[in-house]
């Protein structure tokens, strides 16, 4: 038996925002690819691509479909070194125990000159800042919505892994990825935004008076 009988996996149910928004970064590559959509939800994205004619593997640990190769994200991946000219990664990085071997993985299955897009929650905007002042979490990685349970125990952990612009360019340089582009699908709270922009305004100044130090 390859997992638990009892999982609980979560994944959006439409063509989101920040899919479209992927879609469009990707289809700026015009020949024919070969693409790993990771963790595939429900496929959704994966069928735009496969109607565009590029061959893709839509890999889960759910059981959504049939024809969804299983993966587990914390192992590693069952795919030959540079195999993938585009990869895809949307919203699962957080959800993993050891993000920063899964984004190892994801650099060894990548082609030299292939791209990986990612996505996760941005614990760094101005309304997940205010709620790390006031209660000492970013915002969708709240204690009471993960799921705590033993390695071999294949669940949806939830948001489990936050990570910073700073730790991803990192992680992915360590293993020869370069940073082409960073992207948004939309602004949170934005009845806050004279508060976001006091915010942006003093982590200037505080920003130029560090640096100012360190010279």
């Amino acid at each position: 038996m390859r997992h638990n009988e009892n999982i609980d996996f979560s994944h959006v149910t439409k063509f989101t925002g920040y899919m479209k928004i992927v879609y469009q970064l990707a289809v700026t590559d015009s020949r024919h690819m070969k693409i790993l959509d990771m963790p595939a939800g429900n496929g959704l994205l994966s069928e735009k691509f496969k109607s565009e004619g590029h061959e893709v593997i839509s890999a889960d640990i759910n059981e959504e479909r049939k024809d969804f190769l299983y993966v587990n994200m914390e192992s590693r991946l069952p795919f030959k070194d540079d195999e993938f000219d585009l990869i895809i990664c949307l919203e699962g990085i957080e959800h993993v125990v050891n993000p920063a071997n899964l984004i190892f993985e994801l650099c060894r299955i990548c082609k030299t000159n292939g791209r990986a897009i990612i996505s996760i929650p941005n614990i760094q905007n101005c309304y997940s800042r205010l709620i790390f002042l006031f209660t000492g979490t970013f915002y969708q990685f709240r204690p009471e919505n993960c799921n705590f349970q033993s390695k071999d125990y294949k669940i949806d952990r939830g948001h489990i892994s936050p990570l910073t612009y700073f730790q991803l360019r990192y992680l992915f340089k360590e293993h020869g990825m370069t940073l082409n582009q960073i992207s948004g699908d939309r602004y949170k709270r934005k009845l806050l935004m004279p508060i976001y922009i006091i915010i942006i305004f003093f982590g200037y100044i505080f920003e130029s008076i560090l640096l100012k130090k360190k010279q």
